[in-house]
């Protein structure tokens, strides 16, 4: 187990608002991360600090089901942030100690390799979908 703890929606929400605030141009990253992205090289992954974990329990293979209510993509910028399925139903959430904005943190483990996947927290994107 991680020993984060668990983040339910009205924090997660608290969150991403709190991130929405800051207006200050990020200079973290060169890659967009309002979609899911492979970690980028230009990201220092030593400035994000894991507060949390959207996991609902370690012991139990959460679902692959997404959720798309707007026929969006899992790699669609505009794709709904919805904690209860595929891929946020597995992720964290980390600070990033320079800029302030928190993001989604997971790891994508195909047949033959690993991946660290990463996407903005964004509060216009959270539902609280069932």
């Amino acid at each position: 187990m991680s020993g984060l703890p668990k983040l339910d929606f009205p924090t997660l929400l608290a969150l991403a608002q709190e991130s929405a605030q800051i207006t200050t141009e990020c200079t973290c990253c060169t890659v967009s991360l309002e979609s899911w992205n492979s970690v980028p090289l230009s990201l220092i992954e030593g400035n994000l600090q894991e507060i949390g974990t959207l996991l609902e329990d370690p012991f139990i293979d959460p679902t692959f089901a997404e959720f798309h209510s707007s026929g969006t993509r899992y790699d669609s910028p505009d794709a709904p942030i919805a904690p209860r399925y595929y891929p946020y139903n597995r992720c964290n959430i980390a600070k990033c100690q320079v800029c302030s904005r928190y993001f989604l943190r997971y790891t994508e483990a195909g047949g033959y390799f690993v991946d660290r996947r990463i996407r903005l927290l964004i509060s216009e994107r959270l539902i609280d979908a069932a």
